[in-house]
């Protein structure tokens, strides 16, 4: 089985990213649009997951001048309970931290407990919930991780867990 590897999106990989955000969500979803801007934008890091010529999952961190602070704006797993995830959320946090971050922050829907127990198994911390924030009125709740000590392997999520 070829090595899962992870690297940052191209040109060529928006169609097979807009095919999987279509399976993994519902609603929310990214258009083709804004996945092509999302690759092209410099505040932005489109990380892929691949294992030979699948597109396994993707995770978007986002960064802004002025603030040392990222956000996980988006991650999707075509394959979850195999490290995957995992694997994007620590290159995600790397990208966030390359870029001078020092904390990342994301959002979780409230019906979707894996999700919320995914992030505080990798050292997210409840940082409060935003009202009205998805396309169906739901809250979100706010996760925060501090990102200035050591980074983390993906093995160390199975050990906080």
């Amino acid at each position: 089985m070829p090595q899962l590897e992870i690297r940052e999106a191209r040109a060529g990989d928006i169609d097979a990213l807009a095919q999987l955000e279509t399976r993994i969500f519902s609603s929310d979803r990214l258009s083709r649009r804004s996945l092509a801007a999302l690759t092209r934008s410099r505040s932005a890091s489109v990380l892929i997951a691949m294992r030979g010529e699948r597109l396994l999952g993707y995770a978007v961190v986002l960064t802004r001048r002025g603030t040392r602070v990222a956000r996980l704006y988006s991650i999707a797993v075509d394959v979850p309970g195999r490290g995957v995830g995992q694997e994007l959320l620590a290159a995600a946090e790397a990208a966030a931290r390359a870029r001078g971050a020092e904390r990342i922050s994301l959002e979780v829907r409230p019906d979707n407990p894996e999700a919320a127990r995914f992030y505080e198994r990798a050292g997210y911390a409840p940082s409060g919930q935003r009202p009205d924030f998805y396309e169906d009125g739901m809250a979100a709740d706010l996760y925060a991780r501090d990102l200035s000590g050591p980074s983390r392997s993906p093995a160390s999520f199975a050990q906080a867990g």
